[in-house]
């Protein structure tokens, strides 16, 4: 790769933006120092600590600018972080959101040595540009170096707090999915089974003061009628509630593992062609593992919504079912020939699977150009954390 010209435009354009650290550095100071004093001395009066909150919001927000700079000027990757959410509506609500954000009190401390490093980084680059001019593309190198250090350690809320909030994240859609799957049982259960086994009962009961009556041929023929139709009302009752069990989670999964419960659902897709399922979950050893019995049922649902989609939307004629293991990891593949243009649009179905996948850190990736094929690939873990504590 060829090195840039010591004195080329990206070293001018880095001379700039720290002779800038000086009129930004003394903003964020004055910024910092005079919300932070007068929130804290005020802090025991009503207005302190939402004074105190609002100069660590301006603080925050004021980080954007060095952040911009890092990514424009140093080629940082560092990207903006998620914005402070408070639990609850109001004053109190945003003021506990910002006293407690970690990510506010750094940037009002970057802003802080903003003022000295300014200082510093203005009269070094001036020097070396007036006086050391051979000397000045070292001397960037060395600011650039050390700014884009404060920089990403102090803007930027690091691995440790991304991981939480995406927890917090995939928590808030594990919520919402059992909120959602909660409802489906409910609803399934008030129109389905329940609303035959109340006319079973009915049935059964005028079946049983006709049978009181009885006193010739067609009031017996009436009666057998009546028990005829509740056992009719029976079975379907009893299917409905199979199914609905089959919706929580399938015996044959339990039992015999994604072979044998994949299988069962690719029967009963209806995508003219049939769909063809391979599944190998054989171990370093050859012999067969199952994996974590939450990934499982991730991992069943998601293929049986996805040939539900097939089967309704995508106008398909075949589709498949790939399922194995790769060292720690447990891969799907579901494909169809039908028309294409799938996407996790937000609130679609896909986008309510990738959630459900992106809960146990996994991914979800959807390949469905305009005309076909449609492919989506699921990678989850072997194990989840909570298997391995």
């Amino acid at each position: 790769m060829e090195r840039p010209p010591l004195y080329g435009a990206r070293m001018w354009k880095q001379a700039g933006t720290l002779l800038l650290n000086l009129p930004l550095g003394i903003a964020g100071f004055v910024l910092a120092i005079t919300t932070l004093s007068v929130g804290t001395g005020l802090a025991v009066t009503v207005v302190g600590l939402p004074l105190l909150a609002f100069g660590l919001s301006r603080c925050r927000a004021l980080g954007r600018t060095g952040r911009h700079r890092a990514r424009a000027a140093y080629g940082s990757t560092i990207g903006e972080p998620q914005p402070v959410r408070p639990r609850r509506p109001g004053a109190a609500g945003f003021t506990t959101a910002h006293l407690t954000d970690l990510l506010s009190w750094r940037s009002a401390l970057y802003h802080v040595l903003m003022l000295p490093w300014g200082i510093l980084c203005f009269t070094l680059t001036l020097v070396s540009a007036l006086a050391l001019f051979p000397l000045l593309p070292w001397v960037v190198r060395a600011l650039v170096a050390v700014d884009r250090i404060l920089i990403e350690s102090l803007l930027f809320p690091g691995a440790l707090a991304e991981r939480v909030r995406e927890l917090e994240d995939d928590r808030g859609s594990v919520v919402d999915t059992a909120a959602a799957d909660l409802r489906r049982i409910e609803r399934d259960l008030h129109d389905g089974a329940q609303a035959r086994l109340v006319a079973l009962a009915m049935d059964l009961g005028m079946a049983k003061e006709r049978m009181r009556e009885v006193e010739t041929p067609d009031d017996v023929a009436a009666a057998t009628k009546m028990v005829e139709n509740a056992h009719g009302e029976v079975k379907l009752a009893l299917q409905e509630l199979r199914d609905l069990a089959r919706g929580i989670h399938p015996a044959v999964l339990t039992d015999r593992g994604l072979d044998a419960a994949l299988s069962a659902v690719a029967a009963r897709c209806t995508v003219p062609g049939g769909v063809r399922v391979n599944v190998d979950l054989a171990g370093p050893d050859g012999r067969p593992e199952r994996p974590d019995s939450a990934v499982e049922g991730i991992a069943y649902f998601t293929v049986s919504e996805l040939l539900t989609n097939v089967s309704k939307h995508a106008g398909a004629r075949t589709a498949s079912v790939e399922v194995w293991r790769s060292e720690d990891q447990l891969m799907l593949l579901v494909g169809d020939d039908g028309r294409g243009g799938a996407a996790p649009y937000p609130g679609s179905g896909l986008a309510g699977l990738a959630e459900r996948v992106r809960a146990v850190d996994g991914v979800f990736l959807v390949e469905s150009p305009a005309g076909g094929p449609t492919t989506v690939t699921v990678e989850l873990p072997w194990r989840t954390r909570a298997a391995h504590r």
